[in-house]
């Protein structure tokens, strides 16, 4: 389904899931086209259709001294040229009504980020650019209140809804995955991510900056492609640990390939 919603995605019939990753969020021109390339080698070589994705802007945060961004057109544009030296989709989140137009001039795809995902006069700003729309589920909702989430984008008059899973609050300091949900709001007939780096935030911690549990970023893109997601939202990063943002559960660049081959395999062995 993603390709008849993203006409220039590559891969699109090959069967695979699909992958939507880069940084968390845009540092640098130099930085976002390093990522895209490494990532679109490995993905044109496993037929894993790609989108590329950065935030443009980090609008939530834990303290005000955190970084938010490079500013705004600066930061859409690289989006724009990553797209177009690639000539590949690209994702970003928008936080408030009036930059779904300003966003959409630049990129193929507008993110909902999860402790938005109920902001009505934001979906349907969303929807209206006409763009492919990526609701992240809230970690405060369960799976089957997305269903009214799906249905304002649609009565908006768009189509293209695509619902990303990344997790529940588990106590204060901690999310949980439950895999039900993939399934769940697959049922709703919109392609179904699972966002695999996340869904291991360790949030609020004293420090101020949100922990994370990467080594286990595998374990839950196995169970994801197991239970039938589409696809994969991943963040990663030549060195998380200098990131200015999200860090703590990014994946290592460098990890990347060997963890799609693996999910590649997952993904055949399921659709035999």
């Amino acid at each position: 389904m993603i390709d008849t919603y993203l006409s220039k995605i590559k891969n699109g019939n090959s069967g695979q899931f699909f992958l939507m990753a880069g940084p968390c969020a845009i540092e640098g021109e130099e930085m976002a086209l390093r990522i895209a390339e490494r990532i679109v080698s490995i993905t044109d070589k496993l037929r894993i259709p790609y989108i590329f994705k950065g935030s443009y802007r980090k609008a939530n945060r834990s303290k005000a001294d955190s970084f938010t961004g490079i500013g705004d057109e600066k930061a859409l544009r690289i989006l724009e040229k990553v797209g177009r030296e690639f000539d590949m989709p690209t994702v970003t989140d928008i936080h408030e009504s009036q930059e779904a137009a300003m966003a959409a001039a630049y990129v193929d795809v507008l993110q909902i980020p999860a402790f938005l995902c109920r902001q009505t006069d934001l979906l349907i700003a969303a929807a209206n650019t006409g763009k492919v729309v990526n609701i992240k589920k809230g970690q405060f909702l369960s799976a089957e209140s997305m269903r009214f989430a799906v249905d304002k984008v649609k009565e908006a008059g768009n189509e293209k809804v695509i619902l990303t899973d990344r997790g529940n609050t588990f106590g204060y300091q901690d999310l949980i995955v439950d895999f039900r949900g993939i399934p769940i709001m697959r049922s709703f007939a919109v392609p179904t991510v699972m966002d695999c780096t996340h869904s291991l935030q360790q949030p609020n911690q004293a420090s101020g900056v949100t922990g994370g549990k990467p080594a286990l970023i595998e374990t839950i893109a196995k169970a994801a492609i197991a239970v039938g997601a589409d696809g994969l939202f991943i963040e990663t990063h030549p060195d998380p640990s200098t990131a200015k943002s999200d860090g703590a559960n990014m994946l290592h660049l460098d990890l990347l390939e060997d963890l799609l081959m693996k999910l590649t395999r997952v993904r055949a062995a399921i659709h035999e």
